[in-house]
């Protein structure tokens, strides 16, 4: 019989009385220990055989040894051998024997041994016990039968003599395997024992077959040395007691520890929370949790309660040390990033491992201090420069390496504020520094620019330091000199040459020569306020300007020195000795330029600034209105079919004596730039001068070219010696045209006038004219003539007169009351306010004809052939006389059209007249008079 030295025959007893009292306790424990089997300790057997060799190691680190030896799953381990107590544990299901600082304290983990086993055994250097599911049948055959055989292993416990464990271990289980692989276990034991290694610092080696894993502890880091290699891991442990009441009333240890361990290598993956060894929590976070929390018995969930809330409220808190102890840049590899928790510890760890990281100051700045991610910024681009720049100037800015891609997310998650180029440009506003430094700010931001559009509009408000030692916001308009340029005032904005950058030009800046200082907003407005306070230095400057740029519009508010004292603006000066001076009026509204002043520079120059020296022409390439301050240009404006699209006018023709038009219009023909605007087609000049100007005491186009005869009788030649060109293109009359209501009243006066011998044909092209006007040339204000010219080429009152619109009425009025006009006889009646003679006069046939079909005209079927008309299909009648009453008595006519009826006199006068009216081609009538007569291609040919 084996020593008994547990008293386990007491236990045994014990358990039996237990039963045989009451068989519901035994289907009690066989239900919870098979609870145990199948579901909580399925797969943890390494883990508990770990968790209890590190606690029997005590001060000095122990060591787990795992062998298959004999059909046997074998684990033995350093430190105290097994007590009396430890049996009574082992005995128990719903107790243990640790003391309150051991490792497994929340759980009673020997059950994971039936998982692979019905017949465990614990071996000692004190001595053996050993239980049996065959033993515990034969003790209680009538309840086990009951069961079916299914009996609790580890309540009844027997003592066993066998040999001790292995030399050097003070414990050994071992395990006769169960339908499991022992190889396959051992494998299973080697994937695991590094883990366990980190997770239990009572262990400081584990053998598993002939392969061994080592843990060492350098300061924060622990090594895990196997043969694979070494895997280190920075760690750091916090503990310290529970508060009191958190531990009234649990069977639990009143001190708690947590340990944070971040892989060096940074590869984590399928992380679940250690307490201290494995559970199902689920994690997500980059760093593994070791921490005492009480665990359901299972040992697999958290014991959600006041106690597991404050272990891990302390963990969270010391997640920033560990943070803290990497390099710098490698830190935000530990920021949990944005996700769904998996799990409810990993909820809660989630929120208050960010909440420390955004307290706590861990995160580089870019002056070489720390600084939180409340109070921290990051550039928004990834230049090193602009954060040694800034560095100084953004408080919080963090390490340049942090705006690289790879943090972009752990700072999302810290709620850091990313710095965009606007927030950028407002922290340098008003910032000192030197140009240079400014040089190397534009620097780093150019790149900025380069891929961003938005960025450039935004850094159009960028500081500049200037020459003058001021400091201005924004470069748009600021100068950046190619040369120097001998001319100050206050106001003008030029960059400081070294502080000169292609950035400044993309953002505004104007590379500036002498044309670009001219153009400046500062020298336009020392222009524009020249007058206030003249000033002689400002004058000779931009003069000088002027000299190297040219002249611009309005530098003739400039004012210059005014012959007897004074000053003037330019542009209401001439020069000395100016041929514009010849022809102007005595009250023109110009001065004389001071003549000594005038000598100092070169003619263009003055000119170019305003003087004036002969007409200046006025250019306005985009014109919104009459505004140029021309004579009479709201006219111009109102006369024109569109508003133009570019004025090009010549200043100044109002203030011409009206005796000194000649030399007037040779100087302009003698300044190309001047005629150019002269000779434009529908230009201001040519308008103005036509009107206004005057030759011989009358307006230019109250004249006509010698050469224009045609015009002969209407128009009198100009006696003019000036070239025809010029004459013309001040708006001597070369055609006859009628542009506007002044031309229609002075063409009617003419028309109207009986002193004047005017051609018929000229008389009927005019009245042509008349009837081409624009309708609100029509019905504006022109006044009726109270004389017209009718057919006889008389000219007789208006009242008893009509206008021709149908052809046929002329046979039966009298052609000193018809308007000598050949078309357009609705217009011309609107224009003169006459009748219509279809208005006026009524016909009625006196005699009857025959009605004929054409076709059946031979001649009228040759004359149509002929001329490539077709023959009408209708009929006209025809009378051996046509005779028509009208206007009080009777007529013989050619033809006449009554109704929609056509009637011909039986000849070639009516017949053709009728036939060319039927087939629209009035025109051609007299033609059709001669083929009908004749009708030979000899008459139409000759």
């Amino acid at each position: 019989m084996s020593a008994d030295h547990f008293g386990t025959e007491a236990l045994r007893e014990s358990v039996l009385a237990a039963w045989r009292g009451s068989p519901t306790r035994f289907r009690e424990d066989a239900n919870a220990e098979e609870d145990l089997r199948l579901g909580g300790y399925r797969d943890r057997l390494l883990v508990e055989l770990a968790q209890n060799a590190a606690d029997a190691a005590g001060a000095e680190p122990g060591v787990l040894r795992l062998s298959f030896v004999d059909g046997e799953f074998r684990a033995a381990n350093t430190g105290a051998p097994l007590t009396a107590d430890g049996v009574t544990a082992l005995a128990s299901l719903r107790a243990s024997a640790k003391s309150s600082d051991a490792v497994g304290q929340f759980g009673v983990g020997f059950a994971a041994v039936l998982a692979v086993t019905d017949a465990p055994r614990v071996v000692s250097t004190s001595g053996g016990v050993a239980f049996s599911a065959a033993r515990t049948r034969e003790a209680v055959p009538e309840l086990a039968s009951k069961r079916g055989g299914d009996v609790p292993v580890l309540r009844l416990v027997w003592p066993t003599d066998e040999a001790g464990p292995p030399e050097g271990f003070a414990t050994e289980v071992r395990l006769p395997l169960t339908a499991v692989d022992g190889d396959a276990l051992l494998r299973e034991c080697a994937e695991q024992a590094p883990d366990l290694l980190l997770a239990l610092p009572g262990l400081r080696r584990v053998e598993v077959g002939s392969r061994a894993w080592d843990r060492a502890e350098d300061g924060d880091k622990v090594v895990i040395t196997g043969p694979d290699g070494e895997r280190a891991w920075l760690v750091h442990r916090v503990g310290g007691e529970l508060p009191e009441r958190f531990v009234q009333g649990v069977e639990s240890r009143p001190v708690w520890s947590a340990c944070w361990a971040y892989p060096v290598d940074g590869a984590l993956d399928g992380e679940v929370l250690h307490a201290p060894t494995p559970t199902d929590e689920k994690l997500s976070l980059p760093a593994r949790l070791i921490a005492t929390l009480p665990v359901e018995p299972s040992r697999r969930r958290v014991l959600v309660g006041p106690a597991a809330e404050h272990v891990l409220a302390m963990a969270a808190r010391a997640y920033p040390a560990l943070v803290a102890a990497l390099p710098a840049v490698e830190r935000t590899a530990l920021v949990p990033l944005p996700g769904f928790p998996l799990s409810e510890v990993d909820g809660v760890l989630r929120q208050g491992v960010l909440a420390a990281l955004r307290d706590a100051e861990w995160l580089p700045k870019a002056d070489g201090g720390w600084t939180s991610p409340r109070r921290a910024k990051v550039l928004d681009s990834p230049s090193e420069d602009l954060v040694d720049l800034l560095e100084d100037v953004v408080p919080g800015l963090l390490d340049a390496e942090l705006v690289l891609p790879e943090h972009a997310r752990a700072l999302a998650a810290l709620d850091v504020p990313r710095m965009p180029v606007a927030e950028v440009v407002a922290a340098l506003a008003g910032i000192g520094g030197e140009p240079g430094w400014w040089h190397d700010v534009y620097t780093a931001l150019q790149p900025w620019a380069d891929v961003d559009s938005s960025a450039r509009e935004e850094l159009g408000a960028l500081p500049v330091p200037l020459a003058d030692g001021r400091l201005v916001s924004g470069p748009r308009g600021v100068l950046m000199l190619d040369e120097p340029i001998d001319f100050e005032r206050t106001g003008l904005r030029v960059a400081h040459p070294e502080a000169v950058h292609p950035l400044l030009l993309r953002l505004g800046a104007v590379e500036a020569g002498a044309a670009e200082v001219l153009d400046s907003d500062a020298v336009r407005d020392a222009v524009r306020h020249s007058g206030d306070d003249p000033d002689e230095d400002l004058v000779h400057g931009v003069l000088s300007l002027v000299a190297r740029a040219g002249g611009r519009p309005w530098l003739g508010e400039l004012v210059l020195p005014e012959a007897g004292g004074g000053w003037r603006r330019a542009d209401e000066l001439l020069l000395p000795d100016a041929p514009l001076r010849e022809v102007l009026a005595d009250d023109a509204p110009f001065g004389v330029l001071d003549a000594e002043f005038a000598a100092d520079w070169p003619r263009d120059v003055l000119s170019a600034v305003g003087a004036a020296d002969g007409f200046t022409v006025l250019v306005d390439d985009e014109p919104t209105g009459p505004d140029h301050d021309l004579a009479d240009e709201a006219d111009w404006w109102d006369a024109a079919d569109e508003p133009p699209s570019r004025v090009v006018g010549v200043r100044d023709l109002d203030l011409v004596a009206e005796g000194k038009w000649t030399r007037a219009l040779e100087l302009m023909a003698s300044d190309p730039e001047v005629w150019r605007a002269v000779a434009r087609r529908d230009g201001y000049a040519g308008w103005w001068l036509a009107r206004y100007a005057r030759i011989d005491g009358r307006a230019p186009r109250a004249w006509r070219l010698p050469g224009a005869v045609e015009l002969e009788g209407l128009y009198d030649p100009v006696g003019s010696e000036l070239p025809a060109h010029v004459l013309a293109a001040a708006g001597v009359r070369t055609e006859l045209v009628v542009h506007d209501e002044d031309d229609v009243v002075d063409l009617l006066a003419r028309l109207g006038d009986a002193e004047r011998v005017v051609p018929d044909a000229l008389v009927l092209k005019a009245h042509a004219a008349l009837a081409e006007v624009a309708p609100d040339v029509r019905e504006g204000a022109v006044e009726p003539p109270d004389h017209v010219r009718v057919l006889t080429g008389a000219v007789v009152s208006a009242d008893d007169v009509v206008v021709p619109d149908l052809p046929w009425l002329l046979a039966v009025l009298p052609g000193e009351q018809v308007l000598a006009a050949d078309g357009g006889a609705a217009e011309l009646a609107e224009l003169l306010e006459l009748p219509l003679a279809s208005e006026e006069v009524v016909g009625s046939l006196r005699s009857e004809g025959d009605e004929v079909v054409w076709a059946e005209l031979g001649a009228v079927r040759v004359a149509c052939a002929l001329l490539g008309v077709e023959l009408p299909r209708g009929t006209v009648v025809v009378h051996d006389e046509l005779v028509v009453h009208a206007e009080g008595e009777e007529h013989e006519v050619p033809w006449w059209v009554d109704g929609e009826v056509v009637h011909a006199a039986d000849t070639p006068e009516g017949l053709a007249r009728a036939l060319a009216w039927t087939t629209g081609r009035w025109a051609d009538r007299h033609t059709f008079a001669a083929l009908i007569t004749e009708p030979t291609p000899a008459v139409l040919l000759g």
